[in-house]
C-alpha cells in the first residue's frame, strides 16, 4: 500500500543537471518529513538532504551544499531534488525515505523507495 517511486535519474556529464522526483503514496504525505539518501558500490548508504513537514527545515551533507536543492509539494506528495553541477563523486543509487520524525539518519525513517540510478561521467 505504502509506495515511494523515484524518477529522474539517468547517465550525464560532469557539471550537468538533474531532477529527480519521488511520488508518494499509501500514507499521509504532509505528515512526514522526507529525505534523499544514496548509495555508491562499495559503500553505504548516506544522507544527503532532508526537508521537513512544513518546508520551514532543510538540511544536506557538505559535500552537495550550495549545489543540490530539496523540494516538497504536498499537494502533489511529491518531493524533488534539484542536482546541478554534478561531478563523478555524486554517482550512486538516490532513495527518497519518508521519516515521522524529524532526523537525518536511516534507521529513523519509515519508508523507502526502490532507487533511481545516477551516473555522472567524467
Amino acid at each position: 500500500q505504502v509506495q515511494l517511486v523515484e524518477s529522474g535519474g539517468g547517465l550525464v556529464q560532469a557539471g550537468d543537471s538533474l531532477r529527480l522526483s519521488c511520488a508518494a503514496s499509501g500514507f499521509t504525505f504532509s505528515n512526514y518529513n522526507m529525505g534523499w539518501f544514496r548509495q555508491a558500490p562499495g559503500k553505504e548508504r548516506e544522507f544527503v538532504a532532508a526537508i521537513g513537514t512544513g518546508a520551514n527545515f532543510v538540511k544536506y551533507v557538505d559535500s552537495v551544499k550550495g549545489r543540490f536543492t530539496i523540494s516538497r509539494d504536498n499537494a502533489k506528495n511529491t518531493v524533488y531534488l534539484q542536482m546541478n553541477s554534478l561531478k563523478p563523486e555524486d554517482t550512486a543509487v538516490y532513495y527518497c525515505a519518508a521519516s515521522i520524525r524529524w532526523t537525518i539518519g536511516t534507521t529513523g525513517y519509515n519508508y523507502w523507495g526502490q532507487g533511481t540510478q545516477v551516473t555522472v561521467s567524467s
